[in-house]
């Protein structure tokens, strides 16, 4: 994946655009939206274009999930703090905040 997180159009540029970093092929009339959208200079009428740009993705399953994303997680009668949710909506404890109840 990309570092960046950035808004509707960057992930667009990166992902879904066929000159993009991360793309692989592309559309000749969702490349047409993008350059469209990028020389629009109303923001209502560029979330539309970006919007139109998201639902062609879905229409033609451009993207499927190829990664699942596990972790060891630590819950039991020994455990005195597992840590989950300590940042909020990251499902990934840090081991080494994870605490064993003493004997």
């Amino acid at each position: 994946a990309v570092g960046n997180s950035g808004n509707a159009a960057s992930r667009v540029e990166s992902f879904i655009y066929s000159k993009g970093s991360y793309a692989y092929g592309g559309y000749p009339d969702i490349d047409e939206m993008f350059l469209q959208q990028a020389r629009e200079r109303d923001p209502a009428k560029r979330e539309v274009i970006l919007h139109r740009i998201q639902q062609l993705t879905i229409d033609r399953v451009m993207f499927a999930p190829i990664m699942d994303l596990r972790g060891l997680v630590a819950i039991g009668p020994r455990v005195a703090d597992h840590t989950m949710n300590v940042i909020p909506m990251y499902a990934f404890p840090a081991y080494e905040d994870i605490r064993l109840k003493t004997q």
